[in-house]
C-alpha cells in the first residue's frame, strides 16, 4: 500500500481527472442513457462520489452530514448489502439531481475526505477502503470515456468528443510469433503493491509450448474477413454468437460505417476513414473468436498472456481470451458490500487482459483481470491470436 500523503495526492488527482474527462461535454451530454450498459456521464460522477461518502465518510466520521440522504437511493450501482438503488436502466431518466448539483457534491465530499485525512484518523483498514475507492473512480474513469463515445457516436450528428485521447495508433513491430516454452509457471499478483481481490492466490499453472503474436490484429486484417463473407459463415462462429450477429444484424465492428464504397469509423475526433494498418477495437469476444477460426489460429488463455506478456507491447486494447471468469484457487470473496465487487460476476464472462487507451495511468498491471460478456464491445476490446 502506498504511503498516507502520497494516497491522499493521488485521491486528489484521480477526483480532478474524472472532471476533466467530462469538461469538453455540454450538460445535455451528461443525461443521455443510449442503452442500460451506458451510464450517463453525470451518474459516473455522482456514483464514485457516493462510494467514498458511503464507505469511508459515514462509517468512520463522527456526526459526518449526508449531502443528501437520497443520494445512496440515486448513486448505488449493485451493492444490495448497502440498500435500494435506481434499476440501472434507468439512470437516463434522472433529469435530477442536476450537473450543477452533482459537482456540488464531489466538492463536498472532497473537501471532507481531505480533512478527514489531515486530522489523521488513518488506519491499515482505512486507507485499504481509500486505496480501492480510488482505482475504482479510475475504473469509471475508463468507462466514462466509452460511455461518452457511445453517446457522441449514436448521436445522429457524429459529433466528436475531442483530440486528447488517441486511439489509432499503429504499432511500430513487426508482426511475428513468440514462441513460449511448455512449464510451470506462476499465476497472479504477487507483490505488495495495489491489485483486486480476483487477482490474488498466486497459483501454479502448466502450459503446453505454445506461440502468441507480438502484435495485435489490425483493421486492415479485419476488413479481409468481412469481404471473405466472415459474418455470413457458420463455421466460424459459436452458435451463440451466430445468433447474436443475426439478432442485431452485425455486419462489421461497432462504430464502422460503409460510406462510399470506404470503411469509416467513428472515433473520439469524430468519423474517419478507417486506417489499415492500426489496431483493431471495438469487437465482442463474438467476432474475436470468429476471426481467430478465419486465421487457422485461435485466442490465447488469459494464462498464456499473463506468461508472454513481457515480451510484447501491450495496454492499447483490452485483449479478449479464451477463458472463462472463474475464481483463482482459494479465492475468498471479501466480507461486507466490497465482497460484491468481483466475485459475483464470476459467471457468464469472459477474461480480457491489458488495457487500453482510455485506462487511467497507474491502473493497469499484467495480472489484472477485467471481464465482460462475450457479446459486449462499446470498451476498446481487440484480438492478439496464439497457436
Amino acid at each position: 500500500m502506498v504511503l498516507t500523503d502520497t494516497l491522499l495526492e493521488l485521491f486528489l488527482e484521480t477526483r480532478s481527472t474524472s472532471e476533466q474527462i467530462c469538461a469538453p461535454l455540454e450538460t445535455e451530454d451528461y443525461v443521455v442513457q443510449p442503452v442500460a450498459d451506458v451510464s450517463p456521464p453525470k451518474w459516473h460522477l455522482g456514483h464514485t462520489t457516493w462510494f467514498f461518502e458511503e464507505f469511508i465518510l459515514k462509517p468512520y466520521t463522527p456526526g459526518y452530514k449526508l449531502f443528501d440522504e437520497s443520494f445512496s437511493f440515486v448513486f448505488n450501482s449493485y451493492y444490495e448489502t448497502v440498500g435500494k438503488r435506481v434499476v440501472r436502466a434507468n439512470r437516463g431518466n434522472l433529469s435530477r439531481p442536476s450537473v450543477t448539483k452533482i459537482y456540488e457534491y464531489r466538492n463536498y465530499v472532497t473537501n471532507a475526505i481531505s480533512v478527514f485525512w489531515q486530522k489523521g484518523r488513518i488506519d491499515k483498514e482505512i486507507a485499504a477502503v481509500l486505496e480501492i475507492g480510488i482505482h475504482h473512480e479510475k475504473q469509471h474513469q475508463e468507462l466514462l470515456i466509452t460511455d461518452i463515445k457511445f453517446i457522441l457516436g449514436h448521436n445522429p450528428l457524429l459529433p466528436a468528443y475531442g483530440n486528447a485521447i488517441e486511439a489509432h495508433e499503429k504499432e511500430e513491430t513487426f508482426p511475428e510469433f513468440i514462441t513460449i516454452e511448455e512449464g510451470l509457471y506462476t499465476i497472479g499478483h504477487t507483490d505488495a503493491s495495489f491489485c483486486y481481490d480476483n487477482e490474488m492466490g498466486a497459483h501454479k499453472v502448466f502450459v503446453n509450448e505454445y506461440q502468441i503474436s507480438n502484435s495485435l490484429v489490425t483493421n486492415g486484417d479485419y476488413i479481409d474477413f468481412i469481404n471473405d463473407g466472415g459474418y455470413s459463415n457458420f463455421e466460424y462462429w459459436h452458435a451463440e454468437g451466430l445468433d447474436w450477429v443475426k439478432q442485431h444484424q452485425v455486419k462489421a465492428p461497432m462504430y464502422w460505417h460503409f460510406i462510399d464504397d470506404e470503411w469509416h469509423h467513428y472515433t473520439l475526433s469524430g468519423l474517419q476513414k478507417i486506417d489499415k494498418e492500426t489496431p483493431l477495437t471495438h469487437i465482442s469476444y463474438y467476432e474475436a473468436f470468429a476471426f481467430a477460426q478465419w486465421k487457422g489460429l485461435r485466442l490465447p488463455t488469459e494464462f498464456e498472456w499473463e506468461i508472454a506478456s513481457g515480451l510484447f507491447e501491450w495496454g492499447k486494447r483490452w485483449e479478449w481470451t479464451e477463458s472463462a471468469y472463474l475464481p483463482y484457487p482459494n479465492y475468498k470473496k471479501p466480507t461486507g458490500a466490497l465482497g460484491e465487487y468481483n466475485g459475483k460476476f464470476m459467471v457468464s464472462q469472459k477474461v480480457l487482459r491489458g488495457g487500453s487507451i482510455a485506462t487511467p495511468e497507474k491502473h493497469t498491471r499484467n495480472t489484472y483481470r477485467n471481464f465482460f460478456h462475450p457479446s459486449q464491445r462499446w470498451q476498446f476490446t481487440g484480438i492478439r491470436l496464439a497457436k
